[in-house]
């Protein structure tokens, strides 16, 4: 075995350790030595791995469900990778849920927005190939923010009451969402001036503006 499957081994177990105790307890009375005594292995060995607890739940998180959404073909599969999240959101309930009683809501979205911010950027990258409109840098970012946003409130919604919607409807209503919003909001880029070569309000410099 190499050291980086011997690596991912280890990572692996801690995972399956976490899982088990946030099961039983909140997130915040797990221990580090919890996890190294569960799995046979020392504290040096959990921080060559990760940082604390949290690292370990965001890196399991990210190994079950973010980086497979990374690997759908995002411009085309939206509709699949959208129901992947929300099956996975489902089937792992009880582990949201530990985390979201000690982050809270904004805990989760900070924690979600790294890597929604690849898969968004990604969509967005491709819908200003396709439609031939490169968008201003600034109003990328802003493309970009806005659907993290969006995306990540509609989800932790949903997560926290699910007589919102039915899963269909998440999961179609998102698509169709994304579909044609994005593709919208590239196509009205062009020929926009960007707000930084508009002439500022009258009697007042510059970047003034509250």
């Amino acid at each position: 075995m190499t050291h980086e499957e011997m690596s991912l081994h280890t990572r692996q177990a801690m995972s399956c350790s976490l899982k088990k105790y946030m099961e039983k307890k909140p997130l915040s009375h797990i221990t580090v030595s919890e996890i190294c005594a569960d799995c046979g292995v020392n504290r040096k060995t959990f921080y060559y791995h990760f940082q604390d607890i949290y690292d370990l739940l965001h890196w399991m998180l990210d190994q079950e469900a973010l980086n497979i959404v990374k690997q759908f073909d995002l411009l085309r599969d939206y509709e699949q990778a959208i129901r992947f999240i929300i099956d996975y959101v489902d089937a792992n309930s009880h582990i949201l849920n530990c985390a979201y009683d000690t982050v809270g809501r904004e805990g989760m979205k900070r924690f979600f927005f790294a890597d929604f911010k690849s898969s968004v950027s990604t969509i967005i990258d491709g819908m200003e190939k396709e439609e031939g409109c490169p968008l201003a840098p600034g109003y990328k970012r802003f493309l970009a923010d806005f659907y993290i946003n969006a995306l990540s409130g509609i989800l932790l919604d949903w997560f926290m009451d699910r007589s919102v919607r039915t899963r269909e409807e998440m999961a179609v209503y998102t698509a169709m969402a994304l579909k044609s919003s994005v593709r919208s909001a590239v196509r009205e880029s062009a020929g926009a001036s960007a707000p930084d070569s508009a002439p500022p309000a009258e009697g007042l410099p510059p970047h003034s503006l509250p």
